[in-house]
């Protein structure tokens, strides 16, 4: 193992483990809003900081989903997790699906919310300047957060997401990670994947619909499902939060590899 380790914080102490990771635009802390109301008893949820972001602002690195993975990796080693689910938003979709490659075994289910489908999302004519020049214009990030709401999210609530993403990211890692979860396709590599795939689309979100999932999602994993959220766009944990915690732990819940093991190694269970 390498002497790194992505910074994380730990919630729960249920048997099944979930990895929670980022987005572009956030760290750890974008599961904030939905961290009061997560069943604790059933998961244990590692939420981690990416490097380039929060706890990892300044980690060196290539920063792409390659990387995230095998970092996810090597932090289950860490917490003796063997097998273990991942939540990804957005560009950390990207990083779950790339699990799909690295480890396939590890995994028990993926979830991406508004995840980037594994073929990468090259930028139509005239926005390349837009994502390219986010990396250190703080009107471009608002832009493209009040384009993938919907244009119906208030100011304050846009701004708020602006300055947090400005605070606990770094510039250079940001612009090299629009490289990676942009514009590299790797789909051909995880296609026909039989871990179970839960995509929770935002019905408000343009570039992430739930149309743009079932082209690309739905029809990649044999096992996948999808859930659209009427009042949502790119955002669930700030937008739906409610409705995002029941649809994700509603799919992982539905997981009963390790009860099944546990009663394959000691029999059906009975009276003690």
């Amino acid at each position: 193992m390498t002497s790194f380790v992505l910074p994380h914080e730990v919630h729960g102490d249920g048997a099944h483990k979930v990895f929670a990771v980022h987005g572009w635009f956030a760290d750890r802390s974008a599961y904030a809003p939905v961290l009061p109301d997560l069943d604790r008893t059933a998961f244990t949820y590692a939420l981690v900081d990416l490097r380039g972001y929060g706890g990892a602002r300044d980690a060196v690195g290539s920063w792409t989903t390659t990387e995230a993975a095998r970092d996810l990796v090597e932090l289950a080693d860490r917490l003796g997790w063997e097998r273990f689910s991942v939540i990804g938003h957005s560009m950390g979709g990207a990083v779950a699906q790339r699990l799909l490659a690295v480890a396939p075994h590890r995994l028990r289910r993926i979830v991406g919310v508004a995840p980037v489908p594994a073929s990468g999302m090259p930028l139509p004519a005239g926005q390349d300047a837009l994502f390219e020049e986010a990396a250190h214009r703080a009107e471009n990030r608002r832009a493209i957060i009040d384009f993938t709401t919907g244009g119906r999210r208030p100011a304050a609530w846009l701004d708020r997401m602006v300055a947090r993403s400005l605070e606990r990211s770094d510039p250079k890692a940001f612009r090299a990670w629009l490289e990676s979860w942009a514009g590299e396709d790797f789909h051909a590599d995880v296609e026909g994947s039989e871990v179970p795939a839960l995509a929770v689309a935002g019905e408000l979100d343009p570039a992430l619909s739930p149309a743009v999932l079932r082209e690309t999602w739905l029809a990649w994993y044999p096992r996948a499902e999808l859930v659209a959220l009427p009042s949502a766009g790119h955002y669930p944990m700030d937008e739906t939060p409610l409705e995002l915690v029941r649809a994700v732990e509603d799919f992982l819940r539905a997981d009963t590899t390790d009860a099944a093991v546990h009663t394959d190694a000691r029999g059906p269970a009975g009276p003690a």
